[in-house]
């Protein structure tokens, strides 16, 4: 009997979320990445519900979007500024703002969490989440380093779980990691994987490894590049310059770092290293650690590798 009932309930999770097409969306973290995410989805006509603590958090991510699509409309509606102006109020029609997520959960078909890079708090969230939204409904989690398996571990929808690691900014970057566990069906993989094509972004297939594809490159990347610096075989300008004109990248390491924001790569770093402690791509630096510890997290402070104004 408890046989049957495990194979009645394994079927049942896998036909929930067969060939759901994915209309009603709900964004949680209104912040840059959370917004973008918002704009995007309203643009192509999905009906959004952005979700944060507070009103005030909520009405900025508001206007951060409004003012992203008056950007947008400037080359896409250069000649037209009517249909530019009838453009944006059509996405901002579709996104509405909401501090209470549990009600905010009850009619989606996906829930992206955008939120703080803390395991504990996201695996808080989605354990409460899971017992509100409905049972059809896909989770997911834009996190950038954290296992997508332990995020979804408090949850009973193992199988409606997935990652969708979108790139800053949202609404110009064309890529979308998509990542499955082992335990996310092939029917989620594939609503999340067109969800992505219907946003306009191309989607690449990730497997649950630390940092996917993008970040496993790039991470390591900057790490000898500031472990090149400290054994005295390179400017920071110099080899910024170098991976820019011999390599053919917009940003060298260096300014890529400081973009990204030390803070974020350390706190990568870290947790990587934690996990693989013998693994020497994983192994922070001490002129890093040092940056972090003086505030100096890049462009976001005003200081990182270099001073901005």
């Amino acid at each position: 009997m408890a046989f049957f009932t495990r194979q009645f309930i394994r079927g049942f999770s896998s036909t929930a979320v067969r060939n759901v097409v994915i209309k009603q969306v709900t964004v949680i973290g209104g912040g840059q990445m959370g917004a973008g995410i918002a704009q995007v989805a309203a643009s192509t006509g999905h009906s959004v519900t952005l979700v944060d603590t507070s009103e005030d958090i909520l009405k900025k991510s508001v206007k951060g979007i409004e003012g992203s699509l008056k950007r947008v409309v400037k080359k896409k509606f250069a000649d037209k500024p009517e249909a530019g102006e009838e453009f944006i109020q059509k996405v901002l029609q579709k996104v509405s703002i909401s501090t209470d997520v549990g009600s905010a959960v009850q009619s989606s078909d996906l829930v992206l969490e955008a939120i703080v890079e803390n395991l504990k708090i996201k695996q808080d969230l989605f354990g409460r989440l899971d017992k509100l939204a409905p049972a059809h409904t896909i989770f997911a989690s834009n996190t950038s380093s954290l296992p997508i398996t332990d995020i979804a571990s408090p949850t009973s929808r193992l199988d409606r779980f997935g990652g969708l690691h979108f790139f800053n900014p949202v609404p110009m970057m064309k890529l979308v990691e998509v990542i499955a566990t082992s335990s996310t069906s092939k029917e989620t993989f594939e609503s999340l994987m067109n969800f992505c094509k219907a946003l306009g972004k191309t989607p690449v297939s990730c497997k649950d490894t630390p940092g996917f594809i993008v970040n496993r490159l790039l991470v390591p990347y900057m790490g000898e590049a500031i472990r090149l610096h400290e054994r005295g075989h390179g400017s920071k300008e110099d080899i910024d310059i170098a991976m820019k004109l011999g390599a053919g990248y917009p940003m060298g390491p260096f300014e890529l770092a400081d973009y990204v924001g030390l803070d974020t790569m350390k706190f990568i770093i870290d947790g990587w290293c934690e996990k693989e402690p013998n693994n020497p791509l994983f192994q922070s630096s001490a002129l890093l650690n040092k940056l972090v510890a003086e505030g100096k997290y890049g462009r976001k402070t005003g200081e990182g590798f270099y001073k901005y104004k």
